[in-house]
C-alpha cells in the first residue's frame, strides 16, 4: 500500500496547515473508509446501521423541539434554528460512528478506484437503509409513548404534525429535486468531516451545511424515517387533551399516513442516491483519476 494510502488509514503523517486535510487527502480517505464499510460484516453492519437510524431521529425530535412555537419567530431564524440543532444527528453519527444509508453513498468512490465492487456497495447501502428505518421508527415510536408530543402544551405533537404533513403532500418531482439538493450538502459534510484532525473540527465542518439543508427544507430519507412516522402516530394515536391542547384535530392532516410515507420516501431516496452520487463522482474525477491515467 501505498504511503498515502497508510496515512489516509492511520492519520500518520499529518502536515501543518489548516484544521481539514486538503481534498485530495480526504479523497482518498474516503477510498479507504468506502472499502473498509463495503466489505464491513454483516451483523456489525446492520447494529451501526440501526444506530445511524436513532441518532439522525434523535437530531429530528430536537428538531421538532426547536419548531415548536416557531410560529413566534421570523421564518429564516426558526429555520436556521431547527438546522443547527438537527447537526446532533450527523455528529452522533460521524464522531460516534455509525452506518448511515445517505452517507455512505459516497462509496461510489471506492468503486471507481476499483477498491470495491459493485455488490458489495449496493449490499451495504441495502443493509444501511434497512436498518436506518427500523432505527428511526424505533426512536418515533418510544417518543410517542414517552408522551413527547404533549410537550409545550402540544406544541412539539402540533410541530411533528406539519412537519410531516408537509413532506407526506410533497409531489414526486419536487421530492426529487430536493432529495438530490439534500444529500448533496449532507455529503459534503461528511466529506469535510473525513478531512477533520479531531472530534472537534468534526463538529465545527458538519454544523454549516447540515445546517443549510435543514434550514432550506430539503428532504432527508433517513431523517423522514422518524419525523413522518411520528406525526403519523400523533395523528392515530393522540388523545383528545392533545387535541384541545394543540387547537387542531386529525382531519387538518389528510396526506399523513402509509401511503404519505411511501410517496415521499420513493423519491426522496432515489434523489439522495443522485446527490450523493455526483459529490463522490465529481471528487473522485478531480482528484484520483488524474492518478489512474498517469499509472499510479
Amino acid at each position: 500500500m501505498s504511503d498515502a494510502g497508510n496515512q489516509a488509514r492511520t492519520g500518520a503523517g499529518k502536515d501543518q496547515g489548516p484544521d481539514v486535510h486538503p481534498p485530495k487527502r480526504i479523497a482518498e480517505a474516503t477510498t479507504w473508509k468506502g472499502e473498509q464499510k463495503a466489505g464491513m460484516d454483516t451483523p456489525v453492519l446492520a447494529v451501526l446501521a440501526a444506530l445511524a437510524g436513532v441518532y439522525i431521529a434523535f437530531g429530528g425530535l430536537f428538531f421538532l423541539l426547536a419548531q415548536a412555537g416557531a410560529d413566534a419567530m421570523p421564518y429564516g431564524a426558526a429555520q436556521v434554528l431547527g438546522g443547527v440543532v438537527f447537526s446532533l444527528g450527523l455528529i452522533l453519527v460521524l464522531v460516534g460512528g455509525a452506518e448511515l444509508f445517505t452517507g455512505n453513498t459516497l462509496m461510489v468512490v471506492a468503486w471507481a478506484e476499483g477498491r470495491a465492487g459493485f455488490t458489495p456497495v449496493l449490499h451495504a447501502l441495502g443493509i444501511a437503509y434497512v436498518l436506518n428505518f427500523l432505527g428511526s421508527v424505533a426512536i418515533a415510536l418510544l417518543a410517542f409513548w414517552a408522551g413527547l408530543h404533549m410537550a409545550g402544551d402540544g406544541a412539539v405533537g402540533a410541530a411533528a404534525l406539519r412537519t410531516a404533513e408537509r413532506k407526506s403532500g410533497l409531489g414526486f418531482g419536487p421530492a426529487l429535486a430536493s432529495g438530490v439538493a439534500a444529500n448533496m450538502l449532507v455529503c459534503l459534510a461528511v466529506w469535510l468531516a473525513f478531512g477533520a484532525r479531531s472530534a472537534a473540527d468534526k463538529v465545527l465542518v458538519i454544523v454549516p451545511p447540515i445546517t443549510a439543508f435543514v434550514a432550506l427544507g430539503l428532504e432527508h430519507s433517513v431523517a423522514n424515517m422518524s419525523l413522518i412516522p411520528f406525526g403519523w402516530l400523533v395523528k392515530a394515536g393522540a388523545a383528545p387533551e392533545f387535541w384541545a391542547a394543540a387547537g387542531t384535530d386529525p382531519g387538518t392532516y389528510p396526506a399523513l399516513g402509509f401511503g404519505g410515507l411511501v410517496a415521499n420516501l420513493v423519491p426522496v431516496t432515489i434523489g439522495n442516491l443522485i446527490g450523493g452520487v455526483l459529490v463522490g463522482a465529481a471528487y473522485w474525477f478531480a482528484y484520483l483519476r488524474p492518478k489512474q491515467a498517469s499509472g499510479r
